[in-house]
């Protein structure tokens, strides 16, 4: 650590700066010109590079080049040419400081009093695809390096990051007589370290990924703010949703066509239905249509049909009660018949990837039911992260993509499940990835029957999953609950042959489960006992 300076002052956050000159240097120019212009208007000397020095000269404003400053060319196809003591000293010179000032007056450097830097479009680079020597060539060095210098120096600088930014900077000058506040400053400052710490997170993140290392040593996380929430999960926790700019398909790149903003406990629920209906394919492209009811992050009805009005009746009828309130999630284009029987339901959120105009304009009515598209579905099977601070860190995993083959499905009971029955063991071992442990899922013919999620026990979990059986058939006025002659999913093994028989007694006819207790062979000899057919996954998923 260097030693303290003995002749720093304290920086008094009341402190008005003035600004004389400007160093631009941005690749999104969508508003360069009308705020080069404003600050020109000002009274201040403007300095920027290539393309973007260009831009300004040819809407005629003066404008000096860099190379002026520094007397040095840009080079290396622009690589090299703010990384220049005639620059940074520009930026961190201490106006303060005798020491400081003595020094800028035997170079000639000039003072830099405000930075307005938009950073090469690495992050865009990525999701379009790019090739990895055109990501590693958008990778900005200069505009980094010149933010941080700003940024530390805030004390007489102002740094911008976005256009934003400086339309913030005209207003406090208009307001100060061409000054800006301390106050002002500080937090551009935070906001381009932020910045800087969030382009060199996905910097490090591809990289890492591209290098094929698993765990690296240090973890870097950069998102950018999409919407400051009223609270989160309760009123008196503070909130906000972060882009993390992958792009993946979901909420965060949803198109809101009515009802309030989403509530930090709408956005978690809604991620959580369309990570589930996505695992059933695109409606669109051939697969059949699919529809997710989740309440509390867990579904409580999940179906697959030849129509979404007929998938989504029938995931309703698994639970109508805790439907009351929930988010629906469909694989495909919502229709209007379908947005009519939704309606019918007090519905918070509604998310797929497209919707006709007509099922747009039923929702209309609605106001405080929200519709989302999305123009696509997560794609299930695509590697990601989960996080989750634990006191004084954080747990990192890979998000549960797991899927197993049919080939490496194992039989282990004297009868094979029959084709009707592979099927829902197949939609019931899908479900059951979404839902809470300790968890317990019934499907019969294409829908789920019941849901018992998030208990201690796995026996209570097959208990509720019947009782909620028992509760839709009364709902409904059938003969019998849905379980009769049900498959049933376990998303880890059976410790003891009583979860098994539980469901057995619900009316499962096949099981699947992970396997891999010391007690297999009893709960497999208790399974030949009831006549059910039991399939071994090999893998579990638990979600706590």
């Amino acid at each position: 650590m260097p030693a303290p300076n003995p002749n720093l002052k304290p920086f008094n956050i009341n402190g008005l700066a003035p600004v004389k000159r400007a160093l631009i240097s941005v690749s999104d120019k969508s508003r360069l010109i009308e705020q080069a212009s404003a600050l020109h208007e000002r009274g201040i000397k403007l300095v920027s590079t290539g393309g973007t020095r260009k831009a300004i000269a040819a809407a005629g404003i003066p404008v000096k080049d860099v190379s002026e400053l520094t007397h040095f060319p840009e080079m290396m196809d622009g690589r090299v040419k703010t990384l220049h003591p005639m620059v940074h000293g520009g930026l961190l010179g201490d106006r303060d400081l005798p020491s400081h000032k003595d020094v800028m007056h035997a170079h000639g450097i000039l003072s830099i009093d405000l930075l307005v830097v938009s950073l090469y479009p690495f992050e865009q680079a990525v999701v379009s695809g790019g090739s990895y020597e055109m990501c590693v060539e958008n990778i900005d060095i200069g505009g980094p390096a010149m933010i941080r210098a700003a940024a530390k120096n805030h004390a007489h600088v102002a740094v911008c990051t976005d256009a934003d930014d400086v339309a913030d900077v005209l207003a406090d000058l208009d307001a100060n007589n061409g000054k800006t506040s301390g106050a002002l400053r500080q937090k551009l400052a935070a906001k381009a370290y932020a910045r800087s710490a969030a382009y060199d997170a996905a910097i490090a993140n591809y990289l890492t990924a591209q290098a094929g290392v698993a765990v690296p040593i240090y973890r870097a996380q950069g998102g950018t703010l999409k919407q400051e929430m009223r609270y989160g999960e309760n009123p008196h926790q503070a909130a906000a949703f972060y882009a993390d700019g992958s792009h993946r398909f979901g909420v965060a790149t949803a198109t809101q066509h009515q009802g309030k903003a989403l509530s930090y406990n709408n956005i978690n629920d809604t991620d959580a239905a369309y990570e589930l209906v996505a695992e059933f394919g695109d409606q669109s492209e051939g697969s059949k249509p699919a529809v997710a009811i989740i309440k509390h992050a867990n579904p409580c009805g999940v179906a697959v049909a030849g129509s979404f009005i007929d998938a989504y009746k029938a995931a309703l009828a698994c639970d109508p009660v805790s439907a009351f309130g929930g988010i629906v999630a469909l694989n495909g284009n919502l229709d209007a018949q379908t947005a009519k029987e939704i309606v019918k339901v007090f519905t918070e959120v509604v998310i797929a990837p497209s919707a006709d105009e007509d099922a747009i304009a039923v929702f209309a009515k609605k106001k405080n039911l929200r519709l989302l598209t999305t123009g696509g579905l997560p794609d299930p099977a695509a590697p990601s992260l989960t996080m989750r601070n634990v006191a004084g860190g954080i747990l990192v995993q890979d998000r549960d993509n797991g899927h197993v083959a049919d080939s490496e499905l194992k039989v282990v009971t004297k009868r094979k499940p029959t084709k009707a029955e592979m099927a829902d063991l197949r939609m019931a071992w899908t479900v059951a990835k979404h839902v809470k442990s300790n968890a317990i899922i019934y499907v019969k013919d294409g829908s789920t029957a019941g849901i018992g999620a998030g208990q201690m026990s796995r026996i209570d979990s097959a208990r509720i999953a019947a009782r909620k059986a028992v509760d839709a058939q009364e709902a409904a006025g059938w003969d019998a609950p849905r379980t009769s002659g049900c498959a049933c999913a376990s998303d880890a093994f059976f410790p003891f042959a009583d979860g098994m028989l539980a469901a057995a007694a619900a009316g499962a006819t096949a099981i699947i489960q992970p396997g891999g207790s010391i007690r297999d062979d009893e709960v497999i000899k208790a399974a030949d006992e009831q006549g059910i057919a039991m399939v071994f996954t090999g893998m579990r998923h638990f979600r706590h």
